[in-house]
């Protein structure tokens, strides 16, 4: 993929589990790197430091994807350091509820929804326009499984990336004239995010027993069908759902 040599990538979330993972790979395709974070300021310049041991190039830069202002700054700093950004790697983890729906309030899930939304308007908005003046671009989403296979104390989560999964199919279908592609990548359960998802060990097992590949999804597999769909190869798909899950649910 030396084609993608140079290409500027930005992702946010990046400073540890798939964001790094994806970080590290697409430095290793040859992309220069923005790695996004919040407040794990000494994780993101770990993750910097492989990148640059390894003979790529990345910078970590702090922003609050639901921020505009932020963001703004962000896209900014990496213009003047570097140039414009050709690759939006949406992945920052916006924090949600886990519990039933008779236990939920709007606030919990109406809040779910609305930071889900505007971060990817905000980050999306901000890239766009040099995407488009170049006519040519990479737009990928981090959903999820449970936008389409629902599970127990989820439904804040699975309706927000839902809502982000159609997002992405109209921009992929108004965008697809100027160059850019608009593609999601859907883990399932993932390594990296068991606590996260309020697995206990039976449980885990269990998701491993309705895997036909036999295990969870490691951070690197999710890592790799980004690495695609933001790579000059990916000229002809926009608008698709991958689904990395190991054959969990097949779609």
């Amino acid at each position: 993929m030396t084609g993608s040599t140079g290409r500027v990538a930005l992702v946010t979330g990046a400073s540890s589990g798939i964001g790094a993972a994806t970080a590290r790979l697409l430095a290793a395709r040859g992309m220069r790197v923005v790695v996004n974070y919040l407040r794990s300021s000494k994780s993101a310049e770990e993750v910097v430091a492989d990148i640059e041991a390894a003979g790529g190039q990345a910078m970590a830069v702090q922003a609050d994807v639901r921020e505009v202002a932020a963001i703004t700054n962000m896209v900014e700093q990496v213009r003047a350091a570097w140039s414009d950004i050709d690759v939006l790697v949406h992945n920052a983890l916006i924090p949600y509820a886990v519990k039933s729906f008779q236990d939920m309030t709007w606030e919990e899930l109406g809040g779910k929804l609305d930071a889900e939304m505007h971060s990817a308007f905000a980050v999306t908005k901000a890239v766009l326009p040099a995407m488009t003046a170049q006519g040519w671009g990479r737009i990928i989403y981090l959903g999820t499984g449970l936008s389409r296979r629902p599970r127990e104390g989820m439904i804040a989560l699975g309706t927000a990336k839902a809502a982000l999964e159609q997002f992405a199919r109209y921009l992929a279908q108004e965008l697809g004239p100027q160059g850019i592609t608009v593609n999601i990548v859907a883990p399932g359960p993932v390594e990296s995010r068991i606590a996260n998802d309020v697995f206990d060990d039976a449980q885990k097992q269990r998701q491993v027993a309705a895997t036909p590949l036999g295990r969870l999804a490691h951070p690197d597999d999710v890592a790799q069908a980004v690495a695609f769909y933001a790579g000059e190869d990916n000229t002809f798909m926009t608008g698709t759902t991958a689904a990395v899950n190991g054959g969990m649910s097949m779609y």
